[in-house]
């Protein structure tokens, strides 16, 4: 097994391997591919010093599963690249969720459509993932007619220069700014860019992925994305409307009963999901469970994960540990 990690310079490439360790995912030969102006850089792992390679040399390695997380553009270019020598890519970026050729894939819901004429297979967005996890169970028993969903995303999900700018402001020292904004005591409703329709991308790709996981076109979805000064992980308010009733005891039975998903919903105590306990974490987190009291068969919900590792690391290692345990590569 030639395992390749590109973008391992990076703030997911750095949570790929750390999950690799923590999962001990197999492999005989670890290859860290990042851009040309950082090949040649060393970086540990393991207890081994690794030099990283430039993707042409990766390419040239022939790796059998190549787990990028490097952006759209650069996995446009290289991934068929890698395709073309036999690699599996797994992809971290949007390039490739939405083609009808390639597979959207979180493995506690549709890894079964994997075959081994998939090469090229997309990690959804983070706030997609975390979301249809725990919904995922409750679609099959009762059908979800609507979803309602406001995020309130971690800098983390922009990236170091991200957080770098948040500790920069939080301590009174001028630095580079990623944000049009400031984002320490501030929210901001903007996450990627602005479409013509007034939301952002963002927004549409939770619509869009949401239906493609869930093999459902007819299930609606209206989102705001909001970033918050939080380091943590992803928060979520999800509203729910079913076609069929729903008995709140058996709803927390089936999310407590989902893979992947820890129920924290005992709001007496004051126990609820919160970014600052999924840190690390790479389960998905749900509480505040109660019915819509303004409108029937509809639930409220509130979802928290690290969106570096559920929402990109351990989805991406997970979608490999599938492919390897059932011998599609």
């Amino acid at each position: 097994m030639k395992l390749a990690v590109v973008g391992a310079t990076g703030l997911v490439g750095g949570e790929i391997l750390k999950v690799i360790e923590e999962r001990n995912f197999p492999f005989s030969e670890l290859f860290l591919v990042a851009s040309a102006r950082s090949a040649g850089k060393q970086l540990s792992f393991k207890g081994k010093d690794y030099t990283v390679i430039s993707m042409e040399e990766a390419v040239e390695k022939r790796p059998d599963i190549a787990i990028f997380s490097a952006g759209g553009s650069t996995s446009l270019e290289w991934a068929p690249k890698f395709e073309a020598v036999g690699t599996t890519v797994i992809d971290n970026s949007s390039a490739w969720r939405m083609s009808p050729a390639h597979k959207l894939i979180v493995p506690e819901i549709n890894a079964n459509e994997l075959t081994n004429e998939h090469k090229i297979i997309a990690n959804p967005n983070c706030s997609t993932i975390q979301m249809v996890v725990p919904l995922a169970p409750l679609h099959k028993k009762y059908r979800i007619k609507r979803i309602v969903v406001s995020t309130y995303q971690s800098v983390t999900g922009t990236g170091k220069a991200a957080v770098d700018q948040l500790m920069d402001e939080r301590a009174g020292r001028e630095g580079n700014k990623v944000y049009p904004y400031p984002i320490d005591l501030n929210v901001l409703p903007h996450i990627d860019v602005f479409l013509d329709n007034g939301y952002t991308k963002e927004e549409m790709k939770m619509v869009n992925e949401t239906k493609k996981i869930m093999s459902d076109d007819s299930i609606q979805v209206t989102a705001t994305t909001v970033r918050i000064p939080a380091i943590g992980g992803h928060s979520e308010s999800v509203n729910v409307e079913f076609e069929n009733d729903f008995d709140l005891a058996e709803v927390r039975k089936l999310i407590s009963e989902a893979p992947g998903v820890v129920l924290q919903d005992d709001p007496a105590n004051k126990i609820y999901p919160m970014p600052i306990h999924a840190h690390g974490k790479d389960e998905v987190f749900v509480g505040r469970l109660r019915r819509d009291e303004s409108q029937p068969k509809s639930l409220n919900m509130w979802i928290v994960a690290d969106n570096l590792r559920k929402g990109a690391a351990t989805n991406a290692v997970q979608i490999a540990e599938y492919l390897l345990n059932n011998k599609i590569i």
